[in-house]
């Protein structure tokens, strides 16, 4: 969704004087000269902390970090790799059975390993705190496991009567596995004690691996599902149905962790999903809702079962697929023994038969229904559906729906003093100073939670309408007797109706009142158009292009906004194809403003909250920062400053043919940061990076994100930027550098091609959400109050990072953002770069709260999540383009997401 600027000429980009008064609106700037200073080379390397914040009232605290000492310091983790193969020395491919194979060589083998304890990461990697005797060791084990009544693999069934008497006679059937354990190399455990000291090197990395895998093996011997590093016991009370088949499990997260005050331990609650188990007929009707087994949908449950883990006659199988027939008409050849030729008789019978007169079961559900298939696709394993159970602790990794996501929040949800009482009890019952190898490091942990002192930064005042200030408490504040800053005018709308349970003269009579009270002007609209209930059984697509030019040709003209009704509030089918319509270039209609809505509950701050949304996308704004209007913010307000947001979302889980959408929004209007714009773009399926920021390919009509959204800046600033901050989000910590050199390195090179004397400052920060530091104040009887920032005690020994809770806890235990600054041209004070990530907590127009990250950041998250909905993905991998699509070097072509129509394109469309 980028558009090739029409006017990119070289005089664009040549020096001009200061922008006229702040608040200019867009278009009225006069534009005029500023030096630029040259260019010297720059390392993309992570910079360190230049200082800590002073400002705020400070305020003792406690967090989920647990002391951690260590007295070993001058050993050494020998690593090692394992290998695993069959007995025909094919490789072991299966997840999930080394660790089996392992515990089974300690058992067989301990005294050759001399009984030495080792941490294992369950695929390659084996660890252990002093060597073993030899460098390399080649071991034989056999698993055993109980037998099963397969049928169809090659055509017949496991265990016969004929021909395999002695194979039925044993209980267990037994496979073999060659293990080959290797020295790779040495890790000094001094690699943690220098990481501590802010010193870095190649290896302090691997150390601190060692350490959470040793926590892993520990979770492991206890039996734990063990998710990266959260681990969750089989236990009743951990367990809540969210719907659907699919469970809610509760378990603790556990990492080591380098800060300031030396190596800590963060324990958390952590929650992940699991499939019910039980059986699958029983999983499959309620997943899809269907109160028979002959309403399943075969197709879906497919896709559903596959790589699932079931049981059945007492032994654990694989789902690999499900048969073509269905019980009572799948055949196998059943083997009958041999004739006098010795050759082996066979004859064909269907699955529902053998397992009746072979088996002595007759089936009551599943004569009718698929089989399920566990073998191969040339060699199949039938069974009977209703024979199967899931297996528990089975992860659910499939989309989840609106109501299901819901429930998951409120099973995740704690209030502070019980998320303290249930992590001092998952520590106690870990036992981690009862591990052996913990022990052998040298490792002990401390039970109490971690000291820290935070500051509490005020919140910035508001300017709104008619020349009045807001001061926030509580990070919250309200129009009550309030104009907006800037209302719009608003005389040309009309109504859409795609649920006839709306009250809709109520609903223009509220919106009415409510914006006369915020000081917008709105007139009553030209029409409101109710879909026919027969148009409810058409596909979503036909229903809005229908109803789409039946409203237009009604008009007098073009309206400025149009307002949608939907019958459901989340996931609704009209939504993608209505926003398409309206703001997308192609064709069928475009260039319209909309606004959807699913109204349960109307009262003034649905009604309220309803047009703070259409007044920003029409180009008003309900509030600025009073620093703003002022020109008295740091480093930004003087000097021509850029703020950018940038976000990268991806398919559901196991979609890997569905592109992923990258989102870049940036500040335009300067000195004003609080107006934005976006670009929306699809890549190639899970990349991280943003492809597209510049396209290094000069013979393109397209330069790459950054050109077209420079160009607006320059428009509606008058000048182009000396500084650059860029908010990034979605990134972890192993993808820092990543971030300076592909991202920042793309923008970089840009402003070179664009003008080689162009020289901007640019400041990188990553902002996190995903972790497990939590804070508590010293009652835990509420959360930390908004404006909390921590930047010592528990932060990086040496890099530039800080934690931030800029709003208020309602519900659960607050998550700060924990932000990191990666890279620090402009040069921004401890102080002014804190207070610069509070204010913009404070300029999301959607809403009037504070929030808990950058708006710029949650802007680019809502302009991906919306246009990411004009394309329907299940079709995507199927019309994708030849051409024109947005590539990465060595990377497969993507579709283009459709383009925003010009008249919308600058527009705050997202909100």
């Amino acid at each position: 969704m980028a558009s090739s600027s029409s006017n990119k000429g070289a005089d664009k980009y040549e020096s001009h004087s200061p922008l006229p008064p702040a608040l200019s609106p867009p278009g009225e700037s006069e534009k005029a000269c500023v030096p630029m200073k040259k260019t010297s080379d720059r390392k993309l390397l992570p910079k360190a902390r230049r200082g800590y914040g002073s400002r705020g009232q400070k305020i003792q605290l406690q967090t989920n970090q647990f002391k951690v000492s260590m007295d070993k310091k001058d050993g050494f983790f020998y690593h090692y790799t394992v290998a695993l193969f069959y007995e025909d020395k094919r490789p072991v491919e299966a997840k999930g059975i080394g660790r089996r194979v392992l515990d089974k060589v300690y058992e067989t083998y301990a005294s050759e390993l001399q009984c030495k304890s080792f941490a294992y990461d369950g695929e390659k990697a084996l660890f252990t705190i002093t060597s073993l005797p030899r460098n390399k060791f080649e071991f034989d084990v056999v698993l055993d496991e109980i037998s099963s009544n397969k049928v169809g693999r090659t055509g017949s069934p496991d265990n016969t009567e004929a021909t395999d008497k002695k194979r039925m006679r044993r209980p267990y059937q037994s496979k073999t596995f060659k293990v080959e354990i290797s020295y790779a190399n040495k890790i000094p455990m001094q690699e943690i004690v220098d990481a501590l000291s802010g010193i870095v090197s190649d290896h302090h990395q691997e150390a601190f691996r060692v350490l959470d895998i040793i926590l892993r093996q520990h979770a492991a011997k206890q039996g734990c599902l063990l998710v990266r590093q959260s681990f969750f016991h089989d236990r009743v009370e951990n367990y809540k149905d969210i719907g659907g088949g699919v469970q809610g499990c509760r378990g603790f997260h556990s990492s080591f962790r380098a800060t300031q005050g030396g190596l800590s331990l963060n324990v958390d609650v952590s929650t992940t999903l699991l499939l019910k188990p039980g059986p699958v007929l029983d999983f499959l009707c309620t997943n899809q809702d269907v109160k028979h087994p002959r309403f399943i949908d075969w197709t879906k449950a497919k896709r559903m079962l596959k790589n699932l883990r079931i049981k059945v006659n007492n032994m654990e199988q694989k789902i690999t697929g499900l048969s073509d027939k269905p019980c009572k008409d799948q055949t196998f050849s059943l083997k009958q023994g041999r004739d006098a030729n010795g050759e082996v008789k066979s004859t064909e019978i269907t699955v529902s038969d053998y397992f009746e007169h072979h088996k002595g079961i007759r089936l009551l559900d599943s004569a009718n229904l698929p089989c399920i298939n566990a073998g191969k696709l040339k060699k199949p394993s039938y069974f009977p559906i209703e024979l199967c159970t899931l297996v528990s602790l089975q992860r659910y990794t499939k989309a989840v729906t609106s109501m299901q996501r819901a429930s998951l929040v409120e099973v995740s949800r704690q209030k502070p003093r019980d998320r303290m009482t249930s992590l001092s009890n998952s520590l106690r019952n870990s036992r981690y100073n009862d591990d052996p190898m913990l022990r052998s490091s040298g490792i002990t942990i401390d039970s109490e939670f971690t000291k820290v002192e935070g500051r509490v930064l005020p919140a910035p005042k508001l300017k709104v309408g008619r020349e009045e200030d807001i001061l926030p408490r509580n990070g919250r504040w309200n129009f009550n007797n309030k104009h907006l800053f800037q209302p719009m005018v608003i005389d040309r709308w009309a109504i859409v109706n795609f649920s006839a349970r709306c009250n809709i003269k109520y609903l223009i009579e509220g919106l009415k009142k409510c914006a006369h009270a915020k000081g917008m002007d709105l007139k009553d609209p030209f029409n409101v158009l109710n879909e026919n209930e027969h148009m409810s059984r058409k596909p979503p697509t036909v229903r809005v292009e229908e109803l789409y030019a039946t409203l237009m040709k009604q008009l007098p003209g073009q309206p400025q906004f149009l307002l949608c009704i939907l019958s459901e509030k989340k996931n609704s089918d009209i939504y993608g194809p209505w926003k398409r319509i309206n703001l997308a270039a192609d064709g069928k209609g475009g260039g319209v403003i909309t606004q959807c809505i699913a109204p349960t509950k109307m009262n003034d701050q649905y009604f309220t909250n309803v047009l703070l949304k259409i007044n920003v996308k029409l180009g008003g704004m309900n509030s600025f920062l009073a620093i703003e209007s002022s020109l008295s913010i740091p480093m930004v307000s003087q000097v021509p400053t850029l703020i950018l947001g940038m976000d990268v979302s991806h398919g559901s889980p196991g979609r890997s043919d569905v592109p992923s959408i990258a989102a870049v929004v940036s500040s335009r209007c300067w000195p004003q940061v609080s107006r934005y714009r976006a670009l929306v773009r699809a890549q190639s399926p899970k990349v991280e990076m943003i492809a597209n920021l510049f396209n290094f390919v000069s013979d393109t009509k397209d330069d790459g994100i950054f050109r077209e959204l420079l160009d607006d800046f320059t428009d509606t600033s008058g000048m182009r930027p000396e500084h650059i901050v860029i908010f990034r989000d979605g990134v972890s910590e192993s993808q820092f550098n990543q971030v300076l050199n592909i991202e920042l390195h793309q923008i970089m090179q840009a402003c070179k091609h664009f003008q080689e004397s162009w020289d901007p400052k640019f400041t990188v920060i990553i902002a996190q959400k995903n972790h497990h530091t939590k804070f508590f104040q010293a009652n835990a009887q509420e959360n930390v109050p908004p404006g909390t920032v921590i930047d010592s005690r528990i932060c990086h020994p040496k890099n530039n990072d800080f934690y931030m809770c800029a709003h208020a806890g309602m519900i659960g235990t607050s998550r700060p953002t924990h932000y990191h600054v990666l890279h620090d041209e402009i040069g921004f004070s401890a102080d002014g770069l804190q207070e610069l990530v509070h204010s913009l907590c404070y300029v999301y127009q959607r809403s009037t709260t504070a929030i808990s990250v950058v708006a710029p950041i949650c802007y680019a998250h809502l302009a991906a999540t919306q246009v990411a909905q004009f394309i329907k993905f299940d079709e995507f991998s199927e019309s994708c383009s030849s051409h024109g699509g947005l590539t990465s070097v060595g990377t497969p072509q993507v579709q283009e997401l459709p383009r925003l129509d010009e008249k919308v394109r600058n527009s705050m469309f997202f909100c």
